[in-house]
């Protein structure tokens, strides 16, 4: 909201000193996001003046049309005599009063103006446009042409109020009231204590049956609907110079009067209202909601197909405008210059104020894809009590104007309702703020906001017990909400207001202090663990949104029938684009990856800990829980039974170089091993036993594939995958070649995992080491030949590594490769022997053997 500082001192009396930075300052310590003050016409000089074209003579011979004009400017040149200028503009005519700056001036941006010769002629200044003075479009992207009553050689600069300070100010969704200069008004009045000259404060007629005839058939959709007729307009009246520069002002472009004064009621008092062509209305205006299929012209000229939940305004021949959103063109106001094309003028109008529902006119406008200005303060919220004084308002400005005539006609349609009341201790802010303000500055603070406060002075007296605060709550406010002020609905709401007003920077600064507790869960202390470890060997960590949509799961190459294709949808999602809850942390992980790639970082290595999504079975609503005290275990349960399943897994993702080239070595990429180390180092993290087997899973390659396996009371489960991912994957994702990947259920390996801390063994005695390399057919995982010599070698194994894989055809044979294995033994009692130690190192081969066919390697 763009709030001149010219227009709000109309309503507030603002000391002469007082800048635009210092109201700034006051209405931001008030609550109110002021971004900006801009300085209109800060760098402005003149001699700027009011000058009336004498001739116009058309120069020949040059690219484009260009024009000598003498211009009498009056006294302002130092000698009356006519100011000669070049110009290359069309729309102005002999006679016509422009804006002239004259030799010496300075126009915004620093462009010095001085005598100058071109096109074989000497230009004693400039005829200026709006844009050249900073004044933005309007609407005729030429010389600016004032009214003929103009008064050759007065100060344009006062004339067109060029110079003044605007405040941009970031409006909140709950404050619609300040989408207008009543409500800042307001603000600024209390922030500096000063009285309010509100402008909605009008005589307004009472209702009567000689008014427009207005029927409502939703009246939950439209509560109130006044309806103003004005005939007669002058169908040459344009709107006056110091309307159109606060509509300027207010980022807003002039169009026609009788639009612009709708405009201008609509920004000063914040309620939208509509003209419509009273010629072309036929019969009785209603407001209902849109049948199915329907269609409308909209101003903007596009036809649009209207939603049953669309509200509507229409005539006897069907809609005419989308209620509180946009006019439509078959009632369009049409001004002079149309009368001027073979058009009729419009000189009668019928002038609708009305209040809609907010909830239905931002359905209606995101569904259209159409935000108006009348929409934004509807969605917000706009007092309904001011309906009938913007039409008034609107009605005294056309006749002022455009020299009309009101009719005697009212017509006021309003459903009955009676105004909102809250009940609220007196000392409720105190116990929010944790600052003692007594029940006066609360009383006081409210009524500033509009508020009538009703309460009982002696309930206060008697509580106070001497001099005390007062005891037991028994002081009440009855509190009955001002209409502009639909925001305030509960006592919170009521002590946020006194608090913002009494100044957030007021507000002692003190460290809350928890209750002694338990610290972390266990599954806390994992996550943190995982993610430490997980950073500790070079992975970054990337935070991503749980939202996905469902076509990544073809990219992905999930099967049809795939459990994580079933997603939890959601009912007002961010994007269109990604309307479900992810059921896998890859595809927010690889769209990082694919994002970092592409701009520049090729060597990448990201990790996330997060929740995944999974609908239950049965689908349950979930029940609103009490707000004014602890929810009891059967709600707890309850609410938990009615949301979607939710494990914490642990993904990676890995491209480009492991580990660098350079003087220590030739570096090395990722491969699919990596991703399998990152999920043993998750699972030992979790204390649990990972059993690592060759797999074929979606986005996987089918040949470097490993299913993640834990055993769950003798039973094995698949908890994730790591690998390689698949080509076709990469190239329906963007991603680069060889990109590897992990996924894994952190939930369940924690729960077969034992995470207590044990310290490490350490033995007196020395380790005996055995080396052991055997030869197996090429398909038999490593993990298996492990799982044998593990069990073959007894419980005098202290640990196995395998150190070297060898698969020379010639030496082995075609299909067959070499597993070097270093077997470390040691007892707890003895020195081993070497008998001992190769007796179960033999154990372990045979078994080998016996298992997978294992042959030691001669």
């Amino acid at each position: 909201m763009r709030v001149p500082l010219s227009w709000l001192r109309e309503y507030v009396d603002l000391p002469a000193t007082q800048t635009g930075r210092d109201v700034q300052a006051k209405l931001i310590s008030a609550g109110l996001e002021v971004e900006t003050v801009e300085h209109l016409g800060a760098d402005l000089k003149g001699p700027l003046v009011v000058g009336q074209v004498l001739t116009i003579e058309e120069l020949e011979g040059f690219k484009k049309p260009i024009r000598f004009c003498t211009v009498d400017v009056g006294q302002a040149n130092g000698t009356g005599e006519p100011q000669e200028i070049v110009c290359g503009a069309r729309n102005f005519a002999v006679g016509d009063k422009v804006v002239v700056v004259l030799p010496g001036a300075t126009l915004p941006g620093g462009f010095s103006i001085s005598a100058r010769k071109t096109y074989g002629k000497t230009s004693h200044g400039m005829i200026c446009s709006g844009d050249e003075l900073g004044m933005g479009d309007d609407g005729t992207h030429g010389i600016i042409v004032l009214p003929p009553e103009t008064e050759v050689g007065k100060d344009a600069i006062e004339l067109l109020e060029l110079v003044d300070e605007v405040l941009d100010i970031a409006v909140t969704a709950n404050r619609g009231d300040c989408l207008s200069i009543r409500g800042v008004a307001r603000e600024a009045a209390i922030a500096y204590g000063l009285p309010l000259r509100d402008p909605a404060l009008l005589d307004v007629p009472g209702p009567n049956a000689f008014g427009y005839p207005v029927k409502i058939a939703d009246p939950t959709g439209c509560d109130r609907f006044t309806a103003r007729t004005v005939t007669g307009l002058s169908a040459e009246a344009r709107s006056p110079i110091w309307l159109q520069r606060r509509l300027q002002k207010v980022g807003m472009r002039p169009i026609s009067l009788a639009v612009d004064v709708t405009n201008y009621v609509m920004m000063e008092l914040g309620q939208p209202l509509h003209a419509y062509d009273r010629a072309l209305v036929q019969g009785t205006i209603g407001v209902r909601r849109a049948e199915e299929g329907e269609k409308i012209v909209t101003l903007d000229g596009t036809e649009r197909k209207l939603h049953a939940e669309d509200l509507v305004i229409t005539d006897d021949r069907g809609p005419i405008g989308l209620a509180g959103v946009m006019g439509g063109a078959n009632t369009e106001i049409a001004d002079h210059a149309a009368a001027g094309n073979g058009g009729n003028a419009t000189t009668d109008v019928v002038i609708e104020a009305a209040h809609f529902n907010q909830v239905a006119i931002a359905r209606t406008a995101r569904r259209h894809k159409l935000s108006s200005e009348a929409s934004r303060r509807f969605e917000r919220g706009v007092d309904p009590q001011a309906a009938a004084a913007a039409a008034q308002r609107t009605v005294d400005l056309l006749v002022l104007l455009a020299g009309g005539t009101a009719e005697a006609g009212v017509t006021e349609i309003s459903a009955p309702s009676a105004p909102h009341t809250i009940s609220v201790p007196a000392d409720h802010p105190d116990k929010v703020a944790g600052v003692a303000y007594g029940r006066e500055t609360v009383v006081r603070r409210l009524q500033q906001v509009g508020c009538d406060v009703y309460g009982n002075p002696a309930a206060w007296n008697a509580s106070m017990g001497g001099g005390g605060r007062a005891t037991g709550g028994q002081d009440e406010l009855i509190v009955t909400v001002p209409s502009w002020r639909p925001d305030l609905t509960d006592p919170n709401d009521l002590a946020e207001e006194v608090i913002r007003l009494e100044g957030y920077e007021n507000l002692p600064s003190t460290l809350p202090r928890p209750p002694a507790g338990r610290g972390l869960t266990s599954r806390q202390r994992l996550h943190r663990r995982v993610g430490r470890a997980l950073a500790g060997a070079g992975y970054v960590e990337a935070l991503n949104y749980p939202f996905v949509g469902e076509q990544v799961f073809d990219q992905l190459g999930l099967d049809a029938d795939d459990p994580a294709r079933r997603v939890v949808k959601l009912v007002n999602p961010l994007s269109d684009e990604e309307p479900a809850l992810r059921t896998s942390l890859l595809p927010g992980l690889l769209g990082a990856l694919r994002r970092n790639d592409g701009r520049g970082s090729h060597d990448l290595a990201l990790f996330e800990t997060g929740l995944v999504f999974h609908p239950r079975d049965e689908q349950r609503i979930a029940a609103n829980l009490p707000v004014d005290r602890r929810p009891g275990e059967d709600d707890l349960a309850a609410l938990d039974a009615a949301l979607p399943d939710q494990p914490r897994h642990v993904a990676v993702v890995l491209t480009g170089a492991r580990e660098q080239a350079g003087w220590w070595g030739k570096g090395r990429p990722a491969d699919w091993a990596d991703a399998v180390q990152a999920a043993r180092l998750a699972a030992r993290e979790a204390g649990a036993d990972l059993i690592v087997r060759k797999g074929q899973y979606g986005p996987w390659h089918p040949g470097r594939c490993a299913e993640l396996l834990i055993a769950v009371d003798g039973t094995e489960r698949v908890v994730g995958h790591a690998g390689e991912l698949h080509p076709r994957v990469l190239k329906a994702l963007g991603l680069p070649a060889r990109t590897c990947a992990m996924e894994l259920d952190l939930d369940a390996v924690h729960r077969v995992g034992d995470d207590t801390p044990r310290a490490p063994g350490i033995s007196t005695f020395p380790v005996a080491t055995q080396d052991v390399a055997l030869v197996v057919d090429a398909f038999v995982p490593a993990s298996e030949v492990e799982a044998a010599l593990r069990d073959g070698a007894g419980e005098l194994l202290e640990s196995i590594r395998l150190f070297d894989v060898y698969d020379n055809a010639e030496q082995l044979g075609e299909g067959r490769k070499s597993l070097a294995y270093a077997l470390r033994f040691r007892a707890g009692d003895r020195t081993l022997t070497v008998d001992e130690a190769s007796a179960a190192r033999d154990a372990a081969v045979a078994l080998a053997g016996e298992r997978v066919g294992a042959a030691l390697r001669s």
